[in-house]
Parts: structure tokens; sequence; C-alpha cells
């Protein structure tokens, strides 16, 4: 059976059909429980594939040359966001300078207000400058994390979590201020939870998606200007 394992292990087509059927058993079991947010499917997903490298003594270097290709698609992915977009551009060109202000005001924030709460709390400098990227998507993230002395793989993990909470947060926050408009809820989704929000907007519409897409893209680009920033005038790194 040892054998046998070593042998599929080592072809990389054995760790992309791992990756999709774990993912597409949490799709399903998110389904099940009624689409709540505790239980996203990337986040069941990942952990169930660290239980299974831990338990297979398989280093990430071995899985991501296997994976990789899903990687890749995560390029084509994003940029296929701007379809839905370009579907509702021209409501997002009445509401261009409103989305800035927005966005802006978001993304500062996002920013200011984990490093003042973990600050209070004691965190470490390092702990500071991983959380304070912890609003956009992964990639950003960590590479604003490595640029002002963070720590990267930290940062990813904060990412996670924020998108979490953020889809969980959200829908009884939109309840409570009797918020109706999807381009709202979506770009709100979209600016506070990155990703993973934008998938959690496009089960309101495509309009939502489409709104979560731009607060996405936004985001990422003002907080890779900001972040830096800010930390010169906290006077943190």
């Amino acid at each position: 059976m040892s054998n046998f394992w070593v042998y599929f292990a080592a072809k990389p087509l054995w760790w992309i059909i791992v990756t999709i059927a774990t993912f597409l058993f949490t799709s399903w079991l998110n389904r099940r429980v009624g689409g709540t947010p505790l239980l996203h499917p990337v986040l069941v997903a990942l952990t169930l594939i660290i239980i299974l490298l831990r338990l297979t003594g398989t280093d990430y270097d071995t899985y991501f040359e296997g994976a990789q290709f899903i990687h890749f698609m995560l390029g084509p992915a994003t940029v296929a966001l701007a379809i839905p977009l370009y579907d509702h551009f021209e409501r997002v060109k009445k509401m261009l300078v409103p989305l800035l202000v927005a966005c802006f005001c978001g993304a500062l924030t996002a920013s200011l207000s984990v490093i003042l709460v973990a600050w209070l709390l004691g965190a470490s400098e390092g702990t500071l400058l991983s959380l304070a990227p912890k609003s956009v998507t992964s990639p950003i993230a960590i590479g604003i994390a490595e640029k002002i002395g963070g720590y990267p793989s930290l940062a990813a993990g904060l990412v996670l979590i924020t998108g979490a909470i953020g889809c969980l947060a959200a829908p009884p926050i939109f309840r409570w201020l009797k918020i109706e408009d999807d381009a709202v809820k979506g770009f709100t989704l979209g600016l506070s939870s990155h990703g993973f929000g934008t998938a959690f907007a496009f089960e309101f519409s495509t309009l939502a998606g489409a709104f979560a897409g731009l607060a996405m893209g936004l985001t990422g680009l003002l907080t890779a200007f900001l972040v830096p920033v800010l930390v010169g005038l906290l006077g943190l790194g």
C-alpha cells in the first residue's frame, strides 16, 4: 500500500485531482449546511488538504508542483471578473467618484483600525505589519507584507480569516442596516473580504459580483500604496 501511495503522490496529476475533488466535496458540504461562511468551501478544503499533507509527509513544494495549474488559472479567473463589470459599466461610470471615495476610506479604515486594535492588545511589530494588508487578496497581501517587513505566511492566513469573517458578518449587517441594493452589497463585500467576498457576492446577483470585483481590485491597488505610507507615519517597520 505504501508503494502504491508513493507512486501516485509523485505524479503531478494526482494533486490536481485531490485539490479539485476536495473543493467539490466541500462545496457540496457547504450547500448541505445552508451555505454558512463558517464552512466556506475554500477554508474547509484548505484544512483537509493540510491534514492530508501532514498525514502523508508530503512537503508543500511537491504538492504545488502538481497543483500549480490551478494556481495558474487564478489569473484568467480574476480577469474574467471584468465581464460582469462591463455589463454594468454605465452604472459604474455614474457612481465612479463615490466609489473611489468609499474605497479609499474603506482601505484606510481596514488597515488603520486593525493596526490600532492589535497595538492596544500588545501585538508585536511583525504581527502589526502582517495584519495591515489583511483585507486584500492573498497575492497582494503577501507582496505588501514582504515589502514592509511583515510575515508573508501570517498575512496569507489572516487574509483567509478576514474573508470568512466578512462573509459571515455581511448578511446580518445588511439586514440590520436595511441594505437592499445589490451594488452596495457587492462593493462592500469586495472591499472588506476580497476574493471570498466577491465569490459570495455572486450568490446575490451578477450586479453584486460585478461591484465586488471592482472593489476587490481597487482596494488591492489602493492598499498597496496606502499601507507603506501608513506604516511609515506610524513609525513601524
